[in-house]
């Protein structure tokens, strides 16, 4: 199991602080997500976790040591890493796409066992392109190829799985199919980040919200507890209807809402 912890998290980026001491502790088991509005720090903080810019203050621990201090390839074998909008330079079948997701298993120059075929295989069925497998992946729809990439990030097998927007131009089926996916790995023991800007499928699925606003934490809890009418006003700057539609929580933007000038300003000055 992974678990992460982040004390006072801080990220600088240029003369920008855009995040701005997080702490959070974060447990295997849980689909936890991300949410907040466009430029809050959602993405920066991903990715300050898996290593990939520096932090200018505070600490992110992997199961207890300082996330600048694990190998690349051991950190790659704990946590998989599906960023946003990754670019395909590679004119690859989309097997041979998801086959690097083995990499980190690998000694150098080695093939793959029969066991990387198996894992291959599985990811690939479970994010619904085994009927891809032998097309150009730089030819594929923005979802087809969206889906390609969750499957890389399961064959992994890891622990851990952070997602960066893992819905985006998918159909409302695979984002259904693909929320099922990641809630079932949090159901097996896994830790589960992800990026989320669907707040009803945030609400539906997710055990733990953490709201982003202005690259602080605004808000930590269940659903329930960080989508309420007020706080999407104030980091949203929506009037928003939250109810049910039978077992399932909805949330549903409805119209902008007036905020004070000071929490506007709050919002965008770290």
């Amino acid at each position: 199991m992974v678990t992460v912890s982040l004390d006072a998290a801080q990220v600088r980026l240029g003369e920008r602080t855009v995040v701005a001491g997080i702490s959070a502790e974060l447990a295997a088991g849980s689909l936890i997500g991300v949410i907040g509005p466009n430029g809050a720090g959602k993405s920066t903080l991903v990715r300050a976790l898996m290593g990939l810019v520096p932090l200018s203050g505070g600490a992110i621990r992997i199961d207890g040591a300082p996330v600048g201090t694990i190998a690349r390839d051991d950190l790659a074998r704990r946590i998989a890493y599906l960023p946003q909008g990754q670019e395909l330079h590679w004119p690859l079948s989309v097997e041979r796409l998801v086959a690097l997701g083995r990499l980190p298993h690998l000694a150098p120059f080695s093939r793959l066992t029969e066991a990387d075929g198996a894992a291959v295989e599985g990811a690939m069925r479970r994010a619904d392109v085994l009927h891809l497998r032998h097309r150009n992946a730089r030819e594929l729809s923005g979802g087809e190829r969206g889906r390609a990439l969750l499957a890389r990030a399961l064959a992994v097998e890891a622990k851990g799985l952070v997602a960066d927007e893992p819905l985006v131009s998918l159909d409302p089926g695979h984002q259904i199919d693909v929320m099922e996916l990641l809630a079932a790995e949090a159901r097996g023991g896994a830790l589960v980040i992800a990026v989320l800007h669907d707040l009803t499928m945030a609400a539906r699925y997710c055990d733990r919200l953490l709201l982003i606003d202005g690259g602080r934490l605004a808000a930590d809890g269940t659903p329930a507890d960080v989508l309420t009418p007020p706080r999407l006003a104030e980091t949203y700057g929506i009037d928003a209807y939250i109810g049910q539609l039978g077992p399932a929580p909805l949330v549903v933007p409805l119209a902008r809402a007036a905020i004070s000038p000071d929490a506007e300003a709050r919002r965008r000055s770290p």
